[in-house]
């Protein structure tokens, strides 16, 4: 049980109470979440002390710096027939420089013109911009040449997560809600804020067998879920050391319990790991045979093994897989303002991801897509908090959500849709694909017809104010998710993720 006290510090350390307020005519409150008079929120926890997290540090320094205009070192313009080794050139050439007092080294402008590349850009240094002079037709457009699958431009450090050997400590408290930052560990002596650390969530035999994955309905190439494949690791940074009291800068986005293996933090290193590269005012462009070509520019954009990053003003045409995709070494990267259009391959799976997030703590806001599949999407163990923002998906092809394996903490708000968006048991789709995820949250978003469900143990999914029909989805039977407002205007606020970000900054 955890005590009055720590449920004020659960709920949030930034609500003001305020008595008597009402959401003016016309507009209408979730039971989980509330404004106040003066606009903060006041969170309202279940019979558990479960609340919907706080998603407003994702994205590009948690959202408390803007992404800067980083002056221009180097200014290119495109070759004949191949663009490549200009450009990447360039990137080596900078990458040599010392970075300024703000971690830079600079832009590399590239000219209006048409650059055709035909292998990949790589960027292995950080605090290097890769800037065109527009996204339009006629602006900055890099041409992935040629017959190959692969990422026209690629950004990734070296190395991963390094446990500090000796830090590594259990969380005492039986049960830690959904939305806490806080809680009791054994030891927290060796701790202090700003210490990086890994919320660490073992798998077990227990919780899958609750889950009902140990039982997913076989046929050729069912994997059932194995335990230590299930090991969840949430980046975290210490904000307060009280006693034996660790508090985090982001919540908790799946409850920690006991019965399941409780959970554990330590410090780690990531030595290898780029930080400030950002791909911004250009275009970015496949060639292709037909429209079912698979052997061409699969991804515009890729993320690995980088921290604050980004991705604005982008579009993209004509490839295999996504605009931007994201892996699962990527954190506090924002994608905004950009399109992922025109995907050319077979509809089938494993194709047309376009927007694709499997890292930590990123934002992709204001974005667009056409005939994608899967358009704003999460893969397996995706550990959040992380967030869909604004974004639209027309001539889709297939549905919008987590996509397999147990994402963990993700806000779909205000996401516009002509499909479906779903949160569910996918069953034996895929591999075993299974519980796509928890702490899913649907926040004011419109779709043809959404499934929500809720796993059978270890917590909720969330459709608060959708604009679309409820269907039951691939398995019936499953449990429903909490449903709110469906079809009724009027929510109040309007977008939880700005409304939340609002609230923190006052």
């Amino acid at each position: 049980m955890i005590t009055h006290h720590r449920q004020l510090l659960v709920v949030s350390t930034a609500i003001v109470l305020a008595t008597g307020f009402q959401p003016p005519a016309g507009k209408w409150e979730s039971k989980f979440v509330t404004l106040t008079a003066n606009e903060t929120l006041q969170y309202h926890p279940d019979e558990k002390g479960n609340i919907l997290p706080d998603f407003s540090r994702v994205g590009y320094y948690q959202g408390d710096q803007p992404i800067p205009t980083v002056p221009v070192v180097k200014t290119i313009s495109a070759g004949t027939d191949n663009s490549q080794a200009i450009i990447q050139d360039a990137i080596d050439e900078v990458a040599k420089r010392t970075p300024d007092n703000n971690g830079f080294r600079g832009a590399i402008l590239l000219k209006k013109g048409a650059y055709n590349i035909p292998g990949t850009i790589r960027i292995t240094a950080s605090g290097i911009i890769l800037r065109g002079e527009g996204d339009g037709e006629n602006d900055t457009k890099l041409i992935a040449t040629g017959n190959t699958q692969r990422s026209l431009v690629y950004i990734s450090g070296t190395g991963n997560f390094e446990e500090q050997p000796g830090t590594r400590v259990a969380i005492t408290d039986a049960y830690v809600p959904t939305g806490a930052t806080s809680f009791g560990v054994e030891s927290a002596a060796n701790f202090k804020a700003g210490d990086k650390v890994i919320l660490f969530r073992p798998g077990t035999d227990a919780w899958i067998k609750d889950l009902k994955m140990d039982a997913i309905d076989s046929r050729d190439g069912t994997k059932q879920w194995q335990p230590k494949e299930y090991d969840l690791r949430y980046e975290r940074i210490v904000t307060k050391v009280q006693g034996n009291t660790i508090t985090l800068d982001n919540p908790v986005v799946m409850s920690l319990e006991k019965q399941y293996g409780g959970g554990f933090i330590y410090k780690y290193n990531f030595n290898g790991r780029l930080t400030k590269v950002g791909i911004e005012h250009l275009r970015c462009e496949s060639t292709y045979d037909k429209d079912t070509s698979e052997d061409h520019g699969w991804t515009a954009i890729q993320f690995n093994k980088i921290e604050n990053g980004w991705v604005r003003n982008v579009t993209s045409r004509y490839f295999g897989y996504s605009c931007v995709h994201l892996d699962d070494l990527a954190k506090w990267i924002t994608v905004t303002d950009s399109r992922c259009l025109d995907a050319k391959s077979q509809i089938t799976g494993g194709r047309r991801y376009s927007f694709n997030n499997d890292g930590q703590q990123n934002l992709v806001m204001n974005c667009q897509t056409t005939e994608g599949r899967h358009d704003y999407v999460t893969g397996a163990r995706v550990c959040g908090p992380n967030v869909f923002y604004n974004c639209t998906a027309k001539q889709t092809h297939a549905d919008i959500g987590p996509h397999h394996r147990w994402a963990s903490g993700t806000l779909y708000d205000n996401i516009v849709t002509d499909g479906e968006i779903n949160i569910q048991d996918r069953g034996n789709w895929g591999s075993g694909h299974g519980w796509a995820g928890v702490t899913q949250i649907l926040w004011n978003c419109t779709a043809k017809r959404a499934a929500v469900q809720s796993p059978w143990a270890d917590g909720k999914n969330y459709c608060i104010g959708l604009k679309g029909d409820k269907y039951d989805g691939r398995l019936k039977g499953r449990p429903d998710g909490e449903w709110e407002g469906q079809n009724k205007d009027g929510l109040e606020p309007g977008s939880l993720y700005m409304t939340q970000l609002n609230a923190r900054r006052k």
